[in-house]
Order: structure tokens, then C-alpha cells, then sequence
């Protein structure tokens, strides 16, 4: 009985590092892609085992996107070799638009991920069950340049409605917007229009109590470039806000920028600076703690802002300051913070949080809130602060593959 026991134990054993044997003779890869339909591509993706760590991989595929005026993304992926693959690195830059389906979107990405892997598949010497498809060459022809029809422009609509209710109380809440963007290398334009409205109706003692607000607001800007680290912007807006206290108001500031890194880096590292200067009108549905019905302002502002996406995972801070020149006691202070760090074998750190000191909060109307306002939440209410905190770990560890894809019961 033992011998058997131990004939079996043997057995499974040398299955198991038979398995392990042939897994570790395909390509390892990384996967680092924040925005691509992972489980479609280790679904599509063969001879290469995927690895949980980039530590772990022959291959460290890292991607990185940015919208594009085409109204999908530019993607660069970075192929980073690993161990015995230290000398290859190279990247591929591609790009999607925005009539492409999701469908469309990850079949391009895996095509690119193929082609990139075709370097490392012949130095690991598995290329037995790699095959590479050009077109036949065709006569020579003259190169035409592709006429673009709409010249840039991209243009959205779009709407959507939430609604809910029980027995004594119903919400709904619908938005609309339109969009018109125009992005070539010299100038940015984008115009922005929003619609929204939300009511809740609440019965209590036979009586309905309604809370509703709707806001109205179109945004215009402008931005063109100077060189390479200079760029200069007007940035313009209109609208209404019961919620705010604005009846109507209207702002109209012109800015600057510089960039410390090239602008053609962005997608790694960026850390800007930018002031903007200007007027604001504000007429008011209710008289404000101010004793104003409505009233022109001048305002000022200066951002500072940085992210950085790399191996070992991404960041990216800002700070800003604005003010009204009128009355310098009247500003605000925002700091944001956001980071996931990669700090070792299987252990990610994450922390992301906002502070705001708000000095400035001219709209706030006088007087007292009734209790129905106040829960209902149809007035903003005066503070001297708002925050947000986020933090969390995250550690794996045990097997390094994970190219099984299991999608039962995701719904």
C-alpha cells in the first residue's frame, strides 16, 4: 500500500514538473496596460506565458496612452527586455479613433502586442508557430496624401437618465451634452454644452416635499502652441446653476503654460506651469452673504502640475491657487495627490486624496437653509475645506502564470 502511495506521489510529481518544464520554454510576458482588454488578449495571445510581476517576465510590455483629437487614444508601447533579453527595447506607437468599436480598438492592440513580440519569439527560439502575413508588393505609385473631409473636427452628442422610486419617494436625473474638438500639432479648440437636471420628490404625512436643480453650461477654449515647451490658451464660459446660486454667469480668462519636459514626452512625464487671468460676472438668484445681487470680478490663478508613468508605476500631483483681485482675502488652495508604486516582487502601494481651503465661496446665498434644503442637499453650503483620502496595498504571490482565462459567472 505505501509503495503505491509512493509510486503515485512520483508520478504527479513528474506531471507537474513536466507541466512547469514546458511552461517556462515559451516567452514570459508582463502585461502593463491600464486601458487594454487584458483577458481578450491572453484569450488571443499564444506562445508566451503571462507572468503576474514584471519581475518575473522575459518581457516587460509597458503602455502607456493620451487622447487624441480623433477621439480615441495614442498608444506607445514600450517592449523592455528582461534577464537574458537585456539588449532588446524598442517601442511601437500606434493610434485608434473614435468611430473604431471596442471590438476594433483590442484587435489593433493585439496585432501591435504580435508584431512587438516577433524580436524576442526569435532570440527565445520558439518561432516554430509564429508566421508573419505582408501584403504582395503592388505596382509603385505616386503617394496621395488622404483628404480629410471633416478637417479635424470631431464632433459628440450624447444623453442619459438615471430613475429610480419606491412607494414614497422617485428621483430621476437626466444630462445631455454636445461637444465640438478640433486638436492638430499648432491648435486645440474645444467647445462643451451640458444640460442637467435632477429631481427628487419625497411624500411624508400625505404631503410631497420636492428638491430639484438643474445647471446649463457652455465652455469655449482655445489653445495654440509657441514651441515645444511654450503654449498660450483663452478659456471662456457661460451657464446657470440653481444648486450654486447663479441665475446667470460668464467668465472669460486668457493663460499661459510652460512645460519643463518637451510636450512630445507626455505620455511618460510631464510637469507644467500655467497662469490664467481674467473676468467673471455673477448674477445671483438670491442675495449672497455678500449683500450682492450680482457683480463683476477679476480673478487670477496659478497651477502647477506633474504625472509620471513608468515601470514601476505612475503619479501625478498638482497644486493651485486662485484668487479675486478685488478682495485678496477671497481665494482658494487645492492640492491633489495620486500614486500607485509598484515597490516590490507582488506588493503595490496606492494613495490618492485632495485637500481644498475654499475662501472664495462668493455664491453662497444669505440667510437661513430650511431643514428640507439642508438634507436635500439644493443649496451649496459654506465650508472652509473640502477632502478626500484614498490608500490601499495590494501583495501577490504564488504561482507567477496566469494565462488561464475563466470568464463563468463575471455578470
Amino acid at each position: 500500500m505505501f509503495r503505491r502511495i509512493s509510486i503515485i506521489l512520483f508520478l504527479i510529481v513528474s506531471i507537474n514538473s513536466l507541466a512547469q518544464t514546458n511552461i517556462t520554454e515559451q516567452l514570459s510576458i508582463f502585461l502593463d496596460c491600464n486601458v487594454c482588454d487584458n483577458q481578450y488578449i491572453r484569450q488571443n495571445l499564444g506562445n508566451v506565458q503571462f507572468v503576474r510581476d514584471q519581475f518575473l517576465g522575459d518581457v516587460h510590455v509597458f503602455i502607456v496612452t493620451q487622447r487624441n483629437g480623433a477621439g480615441g487614444r495614442s498608444y506607445e508601447a514600450d517592449f523592455i527586455g528582461k534577464k537574458d533579453f537585456e539588449a532588446i527595447n524598442y517601442k511601437l506607437l500606434f493610434s485608434t479613433d473614435g468611430n473604431m468599436t471596442r471590438d476594433e480598438v483590442r484587435q489593433l492592440v493585439l496585432q501591435q502586442l504580435k508584431l512587438g513580440l516577433v524580436r524576442f519569439w526569435i532570440a527565445k527560439g520558439t518561432t516554430d508557430q509564429v508566421t508573419v502575413n505582408v501584403p504582395i508588393p503592388e505596382e509603385e505609385k505616386e503617394e496621395v496624401k488622404e483628404d480629410d473631409p471633416w478637417n479635424y473636427w470631431l464632433f459628440r452628442v450624447g444623453a442619459n437618465g438615471f430613475f429610480n422610486g419606491q412607494e414614497q419617494s422617485s428621483s430621476s436625473n437626466i444630462n445631455f451634452n454636445i461637444s465640438a474638438r478640433r486638436v492638430t500639432e499648432k491648435n486645440k479648440f474645444n467647445l462643451f454644452m451640458r444640460y442637467g437636471e435632477n429631481r427628487s420628490t419625497f411624500t411624508f404625512d400625505g404631503e410631497d416635499i420636492v428638491a430639484f436643480n438643474n445647471r446649463k453650461r457652455l465652455n469655449i477654449n482655445d489653445v495654440l502652441s509657441i514651441n515645444d515647451h511654450w503654449s498660450y490658451g483663452f478659456f471662456g464660459s457661460i451657464g446657470t446653476s440653481t444648486f450654486s446660486n447663479f441665475d446667470l454667469f460668464w467668465t472669460f480668462r486668457p493663460a499661459i503654460e510652460y512645460s519643463f519636459f518637451d510636450y512630445a514626452q507626455s505620455a511618460k512625464k510631464q510637469l507644467t506651469i500655467s497662469y490664467r487671468n481674467g473676468i467673471r460676472y455673477n448674477d445671483y438668484i438670491e442675495r449672497t452673504v455678500f449683500n450682492e445681487t450680482d457683480e463683476y470680478l477679476w480673478e487670477h490663478g496659478v497651477q502647477v502640475g506633474g504625472r509620471i508613468n513608468q515601470e514601476w508605476g505612475s503619479a501625478n500631483a498638482e497644486i493651485s491657487f486662485n484668487q479675486f483681485l478685488q478682495d485678496t482675502s477671497l481665494n482658494s488652495v487645492n492640492f491633489f495627490l495620486g500614486t500607485s508604486v509598484r515597490l516590490f516582487k507582488g506588493f503595490n502601494f496606492n494613495v490618492s486624496g485632495s485637500y481644498s481651503i475654499t475662501r472664495n465661496q462668493i455664491n453662497i446665498p444669505g440667510g437661513d437653509l430650511t431643514v428640507e434644503e439642508l438634507l436635500l442637499q439644493q443649496q451649496q453650503l459654506q465650508s472652509g475645506f473640502d477632502y478626500f483620502v484614498s490608500a490601499g496595498f495590494s501583495y501577490a504571490f504564488g504561482s507567477i502564470y496566469n494565462t488561464v482565462v475563466n470568464p463563468r459567472f463575471d455578470f
